[in-house]
C-alpha cells in the first residue's frame, strides 16, 4: 500500500510525498557522508533508516555482550519521559539527583562498605565502567602523588599492576593518563591474574593493584582476597601502602547474591574503590556504570569540580559533562521493583540456564569448557581438536542462524588458545539454550563435511597431540599459534570504526 503524506519544507510550501520511494530521496537528497541541502519527509527518513538498522543483528541473540537487551516496559515509560533531561542540571532537576545518591547508596552497602546509618557514601553515576575506572584511577594516582611529594621523592613514575586478561578501558586509562601498566602474563589453564605473580610486581611507584571480578575472557573471578593478603605483608615489610581497586564490572551484581560469602568488596581492608557497570548484571540499558569509595579519604578534594552557573553550588566529579538521566532513573527502578530478592532470583535462573548450556555443549564431545562454575554466568568453550576447523568458522556459521558468538584468542602468553563464549543474560532462556546447542551442533557436523581450511602444517595437531616429547610440544604451540594469529587477523580485518 502507499502512503501518502503531507510534509511542510522550510520554504512553507506543502508537497504531497510518497514514502514508498524512500530509496529514491536516499539517492536524491541524501548525498552520502555529508548534510543534503534540502529536507526529506519523515517517513522517507524514517524508512531510510529503519531498512538499514534490519541489517543490524538482533540484541537478544547477541551472545556477545554483557549488556542489557530488555527491561520491563515501564521502565521503558520512564526512560521516554526522562531522555530530554541532563542530570548535570542537579538544581533544574534535584530529584533525579536524590535518584542517584540513593542509587550509590544502596550499592555501597551491597559492597558492604564501612559506613554509617546516618553516613552517606561516597560515589558516582558514570556512563559506564570505562569512565568509572578513569575517575578511580585518577584517584590513586593523585593520592600516591600528593604522598610522594609529601615525602619529598619522585612522583612522576606511576603504575598499575593488573591481569593481561584486563578489559580495553585499562589500557586507555593507562595510555591516556600516563600510568605505566605492568601486566601479569596468563598460561594455558589459569586464565586471570596469578595474586602471587601480582605482588611480586609491585613497587613503590605502584599506585595500585587491580583486580577483575569476572573476566571478560572467561567470567572467572580473581581471587581478591589472597591478594588482599600478601599485599597486606608487603605493605608490612615495605612500609609502602598500596592499595586494591575492583573492577567489578561484570561481577559486581553477580557475586552479592549467588556468592554472599565470597570475600572480593569493602570487607577486605585494602580494597578502596569499586566500579560495577549498571547496564550489565545491573539490568539497565547501556550506558550506566558506577565507581564507590570506601570513604571520604580515599577521594582527594582537589579532583571534585563544584560550578555555579546552573544554579547551586554543585559538586562534580566526571570527565564528560553532558549526560542523559534516563539510565539513572531506570537502575533506581530496578533497585525498589526487584530489590534483593528479585535480583537473587534473576542470578540464579541465570546460573541454572548457564549450566543446562554447559551441559548441551560438553554432551557433543566436540568442546572443552574452559570458564570455571564460580563466575559471571557465561560458558567459554575451546574445540577439542582445532586442525580441520576453527572456533572462528564455527562463530562464522553460527551467524546464518542468527546467533552472534565471539570468537577470540586469550592475551600473552596464552594467545594460542582460541575459544567461542555465551554471555547469559537475563532474557536468554532455557529454549534458547537448546536451540542454540542444536545448531552447534548442525555447524560442527557441516564443518567436518567441507574441507579444511587450514594448512597441512596445521593438519596434523590432531596427530601429533598425542606425542609426548618436548620437541613434538613445542610444535603443536607454535601451530596453534599459528592459526590463531591468522584467524585474528582475519577478524580484524573485518572490523570498522575505531573502537
Amino acid at each position: 500500500m502507499v502512503i501518502s503524506t503531507t510534509v511542510k519544507h522550510p520554504d512553507e510550501h506543502n508537497e504531497s510525498i510518497d514514502s514508498t520511494f524512500a530509496s529514491r530521496y536516499m539517492r536524491e537528497a541524501v548525498p552520502k557522508f555529508k548534510l543534503s541541502e534540502s529536507c526529506i519527509p519523515k517517513d522517507a527518513a524514517y524508512q531510510i533508516i529503519n531498512d538499514e538498522l534490519m541489517l543490524d543483528g538482533k540484541p537478544r541473540l547477541n551472545l556477545a555482550s554483557f549488556v542489557t537487551t530488555w527491561m520491563e516496559p515501564e521502565c521503558d515509560k520512564l526512560i521516554m519521559d526522562s531522555l530530554n533531561k541532563n542530570y548535570v542540571d542537579m538544581d533544574e532537576y534535584p530529584v533525579t539527583t536524590e535518584l542517584q545518591n540513593r542509587c550509590v547508596n544502596i550499592i555501597a552497602h551491597l559492597f558492604n562498605a564501612p559506613i554509617g546509618a546516618e553516613e552517606t557514601a561516597v560515589g558516582v553515576g558514570t556512563v559506564g565502567s570505562s569512565e568509572a575506572i578513569m575517575l578511580a584511577g585518577l584517584a590513586f594516582k593523585r593520592k600516591w602523588q600528593t604522598k610522594r611529594k609529601s615525602e619529598g621523592k619522585p612522583y612522576d613514575k606511576p603504575n598499575i599492576v593488573t591481569g593481561a586478561n584486563v578489559q580495553v578501558c585499562w589500557e586507555k586509562f593507562a595510555k591516556y593518563f600516563e600510568v605505566e601498566l605492568k601486566e601479569v602474563k596468563l598460561t594455558e589453564g589459569y586464565y586471570v591474574m596469578d595474586p602471587l605473580k601480582a605482588v611480586e610486581m609491585v613497587d613503590e611507584n605502584t599506585i595500585c593493584v587491580a583486580a577483575i571480578l569476572g573476566s571478560t575472557l572467561t567470567g572467572e573471578f580473581e581471587d581478591v582476597k589472597l591478594l588482599n593478603e600478601l599485599l597486606t605483608v608487603k605493605n608490612k615489610e615495605t612500609g609502602w601502602d598500596t592499595p586494591i581497586h575492583v573492577d567489578a564490572a561484570s561481577g559486581g551484581f553477580v557475586a552479592p547474591f549467588l556468592y554472599p560469602n565470597l570475600l572480593w568488596d569493602f570487607r577486605l581492608p585494602l580494597v578502596k574503590s569499586i566500579n560495577v557497570s549498571g547496564h550489565k548484571y545491573g539490568l539497565v540499558y547501556p550506558g550506566i556504570g558506577w565507581v564507590v569509595w570506601r570513604n571520604q579519604d580515599d577521594l582527594p578534594d582537589d579532583l571534585v569540580f563544584h560550578i555555579n552557573y546552573l544554579g547551586s553550588d554543585q559538586p562534580t566529579f566526571t570527565l564528560n559533562f553532558s549526560k542523559g538521566s534516563s539510565q539513572i532513573i531506570a537502575q533506581y527502578y530496578q533497585f525498589i521493583r526487584l530489590g534483593f530478592e528479585g535480583y537473587k532470583n534473576v542470578m540464579e535462573n541465570c546460573l541454572a540456564n548457564t549450566r543446562i548450556l554447559k551441559e548441551g555443549i560438553e554432551k557433543t564431545g566436540k568442546f572443552k569448557i574452559v570458564s570455571k562454575d564460580v563466575g559471571v554466568p557465561l560458558v567459554a568453550f575451546s574445540l577439542k581438536d582445532s586442525s580441520r576447523h576453527t572456533v572462528f568458522e564455527i562463530a562464522d556459521h553460527l551467524r546464518k542462524y542468527g546467533w552472534i558468538v565471539p570468537a577470540y584468542t586469550m592475551p600473552a602468553d596464552a594467545q594460542h588458545i582460541a575459544v567461542l563464549r555465551v554471555v547469559i543474560r537475563e532474557d536468554f532462556s532455557r529454549s534458547l539454550a537448546d536451540r542454540l546447542v542444536s545448531d552447534i551442533c548442525k555447524v560442527v557436523t557441516l564443518l567436518e563435511s567441507l574441507p579444511s581450511t587450514i594448512s597441512s602444517k596445521s593438519a596434523h595437531v590432531a596427530v601429533i597431540a598425542s606425542e609426548t616429547s618436548e620437541e613434538v610440544k613445542k610444535d603443536i604451540t607454535e601451530t596453534q599459534t599459528e592459526i590463531a594469529s591468522y584467524w585474528k587477523k582475519l577478524a580484524k580485518g573485518k572490523r570498522v570504526g575505531t573502537c
